[in-house]
């Protein structure tokens, strides 16, 4: 039976994520501290003791993220058949599949959260999740909301049949979410996050990492890897390249990954990380499947 690991994106953040594995887990705690020397802050100060607020700032949000996964990940000693993370999560998914070390991912994550907060502070922009609509009834507002140069909105997370984010300049994500009740949607929900993440609103941010990424060495997969910008696996170091410095500005294809992932064979999805939300869109998304966590 195939095993499909995933990994978990911003979101899935709480305080006190992975304090029982630190104290407990010698191998976890030493990475943990590995990690805090690379940031040059100690992260785990904020996920164990963290503020709410402090922990859901990008630049703190993903390293934390990251950092919880990653470590958990190794501490199981499993092998996967394939892999897949949504949004941030897609660093962690390329480490657990032997794609790029841990300290590479990780200086690369720092650097990613840095500029998508500062992107966000610069050039303001709001998310937006959506239930109870086909993908065909939000595309289809979306093009019609956006307008000018300040008037983009677009779905960035199809994440689940009947749910999906929307993302883009504060005012279209606004009149889009007016748009989406009228059509019937069961919810619009504005979500608490300053950036119009997976937009071309990311482009500065995209155009540092790019180089940052072009850099980092890219290894032969150990798994099949799911990009978040097809929704389709690849061993090819060099797509897999290709693919993430995609993801900042495309949408993240998660239920699209899912299917293929079980198309591919995968009977058993495992979450590592924090939360269970990707098992909740997993239940949503396929039937007959097993799904469990590891947090």
């Amino acid at each position: 039976m195939k095993k499909a690991y995933l990994f978990p994106g911003q979101g899935s953040q709480h305080k006190g994520m992975g304090l029982d594995h630190y104290r407990f887990d010698n191998e976890f705690k030493k990475r943990c501290e590995q990690a805090n020397e690379i940031l040059g802050f100690r992260i785990t100060d904020i996920m164990f003791e963290g503020t709410d607020e402090q922990l859901s700032q990008t630049r703190y949000t993903q390293p934390a993220l990251f950092v919880h996964a990653a470590a958990l990940f190794e501490s199981l000693s499993h092998q996967p058949d394939m892999v897949a993370g949504h949004s941030l999560g897609e660093y962690t998914a390329l480490v657990a599949a032997g794609v790029l070390k841990f300290e590479d991912a990780l200086n690369t994550v720092k650097v990613r959260a840095e500029l998508m907060q500062k992107a966000g502070e610069e050039q303001s922009g709001a998310m937006a999740a959506v239930i109870g609509l086909t993908d065909d009834q939000v595309e289809s507002v979306c093009r019609e909301m956006t307008g000018d140069a300040d008037g983009l909105v677009v779905p960035a997370n199809y994440n689940s049949k009947g749910q999906l984010v929307i993302s883009g300049h504060e005012e279209a994500v606004a009149h889009a979410m007016e748009k989406l009740k009228e059509e019937g949607a069961k919810m619009v929900k504005k979500l608490p996050v300053s950036g119009a993440f997976h937009t071309r609103l990311m482009e500065p941010a995209k155009k540092e990492l790019d180089g940052i990424i072009d850099k980092l060495e890219f290894h032969p997969p150990k798994a099949l890897v799911y990009s978040n910008a097809t929704g389709t696996a690849s061993k090819s170091p060099e797509i897999i390249k290709t693919h993430l410095k995609d993801q900042m500005l495309s949408p993240v294809r998660w239920t699209q990954t899912l299917m293929a992932m079980h198309e591919d064979g995968a009977m058993h999805f495992i979450e590592v990380g924090p939360g269970s939300v990707l098992q909740g869109l997993v239940k949503r998304t396929l039937k007959n499947v097993g799904i469990s966590g590891f947090q």
